[in-house]
C-alpha cells in the first residue's frame, strides 16, 4: 500500500521554535547527523523519475509539545508559532523552488500532548492538505458506532484531493473517535472537486466490507476478518456543506470503490438526476414495511411457482389495527403536569422496552428538544433522520406535519410494528380506560416519563390521550371513526404517513370514514387500520 502520510518525530531540539534547527543541521557531517525536515522532504518526493525528484510536497503540519504552544500563546499570543511557520515556508521555497510546480507552500503549527519536551513531529504527504486562508469547506466527515452519536473527524476542501482516516498510532492524516479496526486499517476519501461525488475506499481493500446505505445516507464499514464477539462496525457520513447537484451512486459490489452524492444534496437536484441503479441492502436487511398496509402487500401472480419462495403462509384475520409509530409530544404544552422528559428506549431487537440497557433511546425534554442517547453519549438530533444502531433494522424519525406541530415534536417509526386483530361488525373504543387494543398502548407505564418534582407514578398516556378517545368500527369502505372526547385531538394520515386532515366533528352517529391502510394519530400512538 502506498504511504499517503509521511510522518517523523524529530528529537533533541533545544528550541522547538527555531526554524533553522528543524530544517537542516549545521555543518557537512552528512553521515553522522540525524535526518531533519529538509532531508525528509528530499527522501520522500511527491513525484520522481528514476531516482531524481521532479516534484516535492508543499504542505507540512508541524506538531509541537502542547505545553510549549500554550506558553507561546500566553506570552506572545502565538507570535513564535507564526514566525516558525513563516520562516520554514521561506526555507522551503528557497531550497525546493524548482520542485514546487506552482504549488503554494503552506505550514501549520499545532500542539499535541503526545510529545516529550524537545520533540517535534512533522507530517506531509499525498493525504496532508492545508487550506488557503479564504477556502471554504466542501464536506464535513463524521463517524459513529451506533448511527445516533456522531463524532466529527475532518473537513474536506474543494482543492483537497485525499483524506486518510484511521485510529491513534496509525499512518492516517485524521484520527476517528472510537476507531475499531486497529492501526493497520484506514479509510481513504478521494475528492475530485465540487462537481464530482466523493469516493470512499478501505485500506487494505480486501480486509474490509464498505457499503453505502441510501436509507441512512452513510457508509457501513465492517472487517471481513474473524473477530471474537462479532465483527466491529463503523459508520461514516460525508455531508456536503453547500446545496449542489451531485451524481447519483453507481452500483458497487462488496469491496469495490463507492461514490455517492454527499448528504445534503437538495431534493430537486435528486429528482432531476438520473435514477440510480439497484443497491443491495446491508446484510440483506429486509425492506422497511412500517407504512405498508397488509392490504397492499404483493400477491402471488397467476401461474407463479410457489416452490420459488421460502415464505410460509398462514391464515390471518383480515381486519387488523397496528401500532406503527409513536408521536413525541411537545412537553412544553404540559408544564403543569411537571413532565421533565419523555424517553423511548429500544433494546437490541429494536423493540420498545423499559427493562435492561437500551441500545438507543429517543428523548424529548421540557424545552421540546430532541436527543438520541446510546452507550457513546447523548446528542441533539433533528427530523427527518434514520438510525441503524444494529444492522438488522432501522428506526426512522419523521418531522411532525405542520398541522400537528403545535402538539407534536416528531414521529418515531417502529422497526417492529405491533398488531392486533379486530372483529368485524362491532364497535370498539380506544383510550386509557378501554381494554380494546390495550396491548398497543406501549407507553401505558410511568417508566417512560420523568418529572421535575420527584418520581413519576402516572402513566405516560395521561399526556394527550383521553380515557375514551375515539370509537372505531369496520365497514366495507374503511373504518368508521367517532370522536368520543371533546378534548381529544385526532389526525388522519394516509398510507405513507402524510397528513390528510384533523378530525373534528365526528361522532358515533356521524362518523369519519378512515380508508383501509390509512393511519390515525391519538395521543402518542400512530395506528394503522388495515382491511
Amino acid at each position: 500500500m502506498p504511504i499517503y502520510v509521511q510522518h517523523q518525530v524529530l528529537g533533541r531540539i533545544p528550541d522547538v521554535f527555531n526554524a533553522e534547527a528543524i530544517w537542516q543541521a549545521p555543518g557537512l557531517a552528512l553521515f553522522s547527523r540525524r535526518p531533519l525536515l529538509r532531508d525528509l522532504l528530499e527522501r520522500s518526493p511527491r513525484e520522481h523519475k528514476g531516482r531524481a525528484a521532479t516534484r516535492c510536497f508543499s504542505h507540512v503540519t508541524l506538531m509541537l509539545p502542547q505545553e510549549e504552544v500554550d506558553d507561546d500563546y500566553h506570552l506572545t499570543r502565538g507570535a513564535r508559532a507564526r514566525d516558525l511557520a513563516q520562516t520554514l515556508t521561506a526555507l522551503h521555497q528557497k531550497d525546493f523552488g524548482d520542485l514546487l510546480g506552482g504549488d503554494q507552500v503552506r505550514y501549520d503549527v499545532v500542539g499535541t500532548s503526545s510529545l516529550a519536551p524537545g520533540e517535534i513531529e512533522v507530517k506531509f504527504g499525498h493525504a496532508v492538505y492545508l487550506p488557503a486562508a479564504d477556502e471554504k469547506i466542501l464536506y464535513n466527515v463524521s463517524v459513529s458506532r451506533d448511527s445516533a452519536i456522531w463524532h466529527p473527524v475532518c473537513p474536506i476542501y474543494p482543492n483537497q484531493r485525499l483524506a486518510l482516516i484511521g485510529g491513534e498510532g496509525g499512518e492516517a492524516s485524521f484520527v476517528a473517535s472510537g476507531w475499531p479496526f486497529g492501526p493497520d486499517g484506514a479509510i481513504l476519501v478521494i475528492n475530485d472537486g465540487p462537481d464530482a461525488p466523493p469516493v470512499v475506499q478501505m485500506r487494505p481493500k480486501d480486509a474490509y466490507d464498505c457499503r453505502f446505505d441510501p436509507r441512512s445516507g452513510c457508509y457501513t464499514i465492517k472487517s471481513t476478518r474473524e473477530v471474537p464477539g462479532g465483527s466491529p462496525r463503523l459508520l461514516l457520513k460525508i455531508a456536503r456543506t453547500a446545496a449542489a447537484a451531485a451524481t447519483p451512486p453507481a452500483h458497487a459490489a462488496a469491496g469495490d470503490t463507492i461514490s455517492i452524492p454527499a448528504a445534503g444534496t437538495t431534493r430537486d437536484a435528486a429528482r432531476s438526476a438520473k435514477p440510480a441503479v439497484w443497491q443491495s441492502r446491508i446484510d440483506g436487511a429486509p425492506l422497511d414495511q412500517t407504512a405498508v398496509p397488509v392490504s397492499h402487500k404483493p400477491a402471488n401472480k397467476p401461474g407463479q411457482n410457489f416452490g420459488e419462495s421460502d415464505a410460509t403462509y398462514a391464515p390471518v384475520s383480515q381486519q387488523r389495527v397496528s401500532l406503527v409509530a409513536l408521536a413525541l409530544p411537545r412537553l412544553s404544552r404540559y408544564r403543569d403536569t411537571g413532565a421533565q422528559s419523555l424517553e423511548l428506549p429500544f433494546n437490541r431487537s429494536l423493540a420498545l422496552s423499559a427493562e435492561g440497557t437500551p441500545v438507543i433511546s429517543f428523548i424529548v425534554d421540557a424545552a421540546d428538544e430532541l436527543y438520541a442517547c446510546t452507550a457513546d453519549g447523548r446528542q441533539r438530533i433533528g427530523a427527518p433522520a434514520t438510525f441503524t444502531p444494529v444492522d438488522s433494522h432501522a428506526i426512522r424519525l419523521l418531522p411532525a406535519a405542520p398541522q400537528m406541530a403545535d402538539r407534536y415534536r416528531a414521529v418515531v417509526c417502529l422497526a417492529r410494528p405491533v398488531g392486533a386483530a379486530v372483529a368485524n361488525g362491532a364497535r370498539f373504543t380506544f383510550g386509557r380506560n378501554s381494554p380494546m387494543l390495550a396491548a398497543l398502548r406501549l407507553l401505558d407505564s410511568p417508566a417512560f416519563m420523568k418529572r421535575a418534582d420527584g418520581p413519576n407514578t402516572a402513566s405516560a398516556d395521561r399526556i394527550g390521550l383521553s380515557r375514551n378517545a375515539f370509537s372505531f368500527e369496520t365497514s366495507a369502505k374503511g373504518y368508521k371513526i367517532g370522536r368520543l372526547s371533546a378534548t381529544q385531538a385526532l389526525y388522519h394520515l394516509d398510507d405513507k404517513l402524510e397528513f390528510v386532515a384533523s378530525i373534528g366533528d365526528a361522532s358515533t352517529d356521524v362518523p369519519y370514514l378512515l380508508p383501509h391502510g390509512h393511519h390515525l394519530v391519538a395521543g402518542h400512538y400512530v395506528l394503522r387500520f388495515d382491511a
